[in-house]
């Protein structure tokens, strides 16, 4: 275990430093939420009243979604740096190695969420400049379960990205599965407010029930039922991830 744990941590190493080399990357992940939440939460101020979630607070409802668009949206395009790293031989060059397969996947998916935790920490902290109110328990268990997640996401991004091999291939794959997504998961608005064909569908959409354990977490209402439906999908769908991506690893390195 020490050992794997070493091979996880060179290789996290390596994609860290990477990383802070163009830290850029990191602002421009965390663009298009924090857009939303300066532009899109004044529009909701007057209408989430209405909505029967649980809360009249805008930015308590609009953070909470926010904050899982931020680890599904950054964490699927992390494949696309693994298919650079790919074509300039990285990957060739770490399949000579003694490291287990595996830790090539989890020193990546290490690097993802620690950017995802930062992202997450600068998404929040706005959200109570602004006026958000949630409780602390319930952001440390939204943001927990954002993480995982982002991890799940992550992992079937290398994954995909390994076996596509192509950034041709992969972005309009990715476009594919995150519009219905968006669209379904009650990230910007809540599913309740659509036709019942609509809610019949988005009942099929697990990240549906991620979105709304987070905002019953930033309510304060940790005990409900839909933060326990969240939690076993965000479990379910890293564990489903992390086999997938292991399983592309090992036969990519076979």
């Amino acid at each position: 275990m020490t050992r794997y744990l070493r091979e996880c941590s060179v290789v996290f190493r390596r994609q860290l430093r990477m990383n802070l080399r163009n830290p850029a990357w990191v602002l421009i992940g965390i663009l298009q939420p924090v857009l939303y939440l300066l532009l899109f939460g004044p529009l909701l101020k007057p209408l989430v009243g209405s909505f029967g979630v649980g809360t009249d607070n805008a930015y308590t409802f609009l953070v909470p979604g926010l904050l899982v668009q931020l680890g599904m949206f950054g964490a699927f395009f992390a494949g696309f740096s693994l298919i650079a790293e790919w074509r300039e031989g990285v990957i060739e060059a770490e399949r000579v190695t003694p490291a287990a397969r595996s830790a090539l996947l989890v020193g990546r998916l290490w690097r993802d969420v620690l950017q995802l935790f930062v992202q997450a920490m600068i998404l929040v902290g706005l959200g109570y400049a602004v006026g958000m109110r949630g409780s602390v328990g319930g952001v440390v268990l939204g943001v927990l379960i954002t993480l995982l997640v982002g991890g799940a996401c992550a992992a079937a991004s290398n994954a995909l990205a390994l076996v596509s091999k192509s950034e041709d291939v992969m972005a309009p794959v990715v476009n594919i599965v995150m519009m219905p997504v968006l669209l379904l998961s009650g990230i910007l608005l809540p599913m309740t407010i659509g036709a019942a064909w609509l809610q019949t569908v988005s009942d099929f959409m697990p990240f549906r029930y991620v979105v709304d354990a987070v905002r019953d977490g930033f309510a304060g209402d940790v005990a409900s039922s839909a933060v326990a439906w969240g939690t076993l999908w965000a479990v379910a769908l890293f564990a489903l991830a992390m086999w997938w991506g292991a399983s592309v690893f090992r036969r990519e390195n076979a």
